[in-house]
């Protein structure tokens, strides 16, 4: 069969697959603990979180990522891969009440990554130099038929136990065999730059809420402070300090949003002693001052839980 007729009957499944698992506005937990749907018919505000490492794919309409000051598109001709936790922006660019949005979140453990490129038995490039853990490939029709089964399984829940492990490691395979495998396969060799931050990176997220000091964290993970420093923004596109800054405001933010706790209040959870440093760093971040950000946002936000 002609690959382009391949890829549009596979978009077409997956669309009334999602539209079947996910029927409503918002994100969906599947009985597959590692996948999630998502369905909206509405543009949204920039929304941001924590990425883990992840495959998004889209079966209808586009987002939009940003890390740092760098932005990734993705819609279905492509796919957005995260090779380690990053604070990103997303952001809904192309839905309606016609065609919605519809598209699918895969978290996966780089361990299953390293167990694939063994089984695969052969020599995969590995960079010498980290690369970001954020890529976009372009999606083939092999990867969204083994994409399709999977969601294929949600109607027979009984096999999801047995078949979806099965399934989730073809996909991951397929990930592999992309253009931008070896970049991917990076984070999961151990003793690599790469593996190194990625677990750094594990750290920060766990304590985010306590000072950092980079010495230490570098030491943790059998690096000199200056590779240390220079790897990690490599992958991130930013600094540690910059990268648990953005990971603390996104988390007050969160609170302040969703739990309707004080700014004061967030900004010492999430591990600043001063409010007016926290409110400072805010405003720079956000444009605006916290009180008044989350004010604005609870009147704007539209599909606040549609996180993939």
């Amino acid at each position: 069969m002609d690959e382009s007729l391949r890829m549009e009957q596979a978009l077409q499944q997956l669309a009334l697959l999602i539209r079947r698992h996910a029927p409503s506005n918002g994100t969906h937990p599947t009985s597959v603990s590692s996948l999630k749907l998502m369905h909206t018919t509405q543009l949204s505000e920039p929304l941001e979180s924590v990425y883990k490492p992840s495959i998004c794919v889209v079966a209808q309409g586009a987002k939009m990522a940003t890390l740092a000051d760098e932005i990734y598109r993705y819609d279905p001709s492509t796919y957005l891969v995260t090779s380690v936790e990053l604070p990103i922006i997303g952001r809904i660019i192309e839905a309606s009440p016609e065609i919605p949005y519809l598209s699918l979140k895969l978290s996966f453990d780089a361990d299953i990554i390293l167990d694939l490129v063994k089984e695969m038995n052969r020599p995969a490039f590995v960079p010498a130099e980290s690369s970001r853990g954020i890529t976009v490939n372009r999606t083939s029709p092999t990867l969204l038929e083994a994409i399709v089964r999977l969601l294929q399984l949600l109607n027979t829940p009984e096999d999801v136990p047995i078949l979806a492990p099965l399934v989730i490691r073809e996909i991951l395979y397929r990930v592999l065999q992309s253009e931008q495998g070896a970049l991917i396969h990076q984070f999961a060799v151990i003793g690599s730059h790469a593996h190194n931050i990625a677990q750094a990176i594990q750290l920060i997220n766990r304590q985010y809420d306590r000072p950092l000091v980079i010495e230490q964290l570098a030491k943790s993970v059998n690096m000199s402070t200056s590779a240390f420093h220079k790897h990690f923004k490599r992958v991130t596109a930013m600094s540690p300090l910059q990268y648990q800054k953005t990971v603390r405001l996104q988390e007050a933010r969160r609170l302040m949003l969703t739990e309707t706790v004080q700014a004061s209040d967030a900004a010492f959870r999430v591990g600043y002693e001063s409010p007016s440093q926290f409110s400072r760093e805010y405003a720079r971040m956000y444009g605006r001052p916290p009180t008044l950000d989350i004010q604005e946002l609870r009147g704007s936000v539209v599909g606040s839980n549609v996180l993939g």
